[in-house]
């Protein structure tokens, strides 16, 4: 045989079972070859990247309280003012300084409120005994209306860290890539948080576990692990182990990639190497 060829073989033979993880979420773009790679990356990070969510990354805040400690990194912020309504004595609205007041409502009131912020801009660490927060029962990615995906799951978002919520660009136009900063609402970009039920809507055999998800150089975001997609009113529309979800903002087949990209010229800095 041509060794050229053997060479080839052996290529294809270890790209196949990675081919396979992609190909069962279903989606068209997932058959590209170009994004295999960076499925199975994600597909196969090893355990010891399975550590605890930071919550002190660079820019947040800490903010000391007698049964808690809570964080706040306002680039993640998309004012979605769970805080603000869930919370009124503790997270000040409209004031100058000090906006945020931990021992104005019990520890887990305030736990509570901080685990419905969607971009995970807001979390806590408990130094009362009390439970801090875990992964969900089910990763979940939910469609903003005419903004963000809301991940709630075990995230391993590669290039910035691990996660228990997070809402990522899909205008394509965020500062502050791949998380939104609300640039969605100044560029007028409009993508429906409803969409019809797919075909891989059978219940997967796990709905947990290490979610993650590889923004891809100039590309969308490959996705690996256990994930239902939901409407922005809770609708199911599909239920998958790999993705290719949209981040330029142009797909047809939003929220999921159609190589639209490509034929855009979007830009955006990757993270396949980290």
């Amino acid at each position: 045989m041509d060794p050229t060829q053997s060479e080839a073989n052996t290529a294809e033979q270890t790209q196949e079972p990675a081919r396979r993880r992609a190909l069962k979420g279903g989606w068209a773009v997932l058959a590209s070859v170009a994004f295999v790679p960076a499925v199975a990356r994600a597909a196969d990070a090893p355990a010891a990247e399975r550590d605890v969510p930071r919550t002190d990354g660079p820019g947040t805040t800490a903010t000391p309280g007698r049964a808690m400690t809570v964080y706040f990194d306002g680039k993640r912020c998309i004012h979605a003012r769970f805080c603000v309504l869930g919370s009124p004595a503790v997270f000040l609205a409209n004031v100058e300084g000090a906006w945020i007041k931990p021992d104005a409502e019990s520890a887990e009131n305030l736990s509570h409120t901080i685990r419905q912020c969607p971009s995970g801009a807001l979390t806590y660490k408990r130094h009362d005994g009390g439970a801090e927060e875990t992964p969900p029962p089910v990763n979940l990615a939910r469609m903003r209306e005419n903004g963000p995906l809301a991940i709630h799951a075990d995230l391993r978002l590669k290039g910035s860290g691990n996660y228990l919520r997070a809402t990522l660009c899909r205008c394509g136009a965020s500062k502050n890539k791949p998380f939104c900063d609300n640039t969605h609402k100044s560029t007028g970009f409009a993508a429906s948080g409803e969409a019809v039920p797919g075909t891989q809507t059978q219940a997967l055999a796990a709905r947990d576990g290490p979610l993650t998800v590889i923004p891809t150089t100039d590309g969308p975001y490959a996705v690996a692990g256990n994930l239902e997609v939901c409407t922005g009113t809770g609708s199911t529309i599909a239920r998958v182990a790999g993705a290719i979800l949209c981040r330029c903002g142009g797909s047809k087949n939003k929220p999921f990639c159609d190589g639209t990209h490509a034929a855009i010229g979007f830009k955006a800095p990757g993270a396949e190497a980290v």
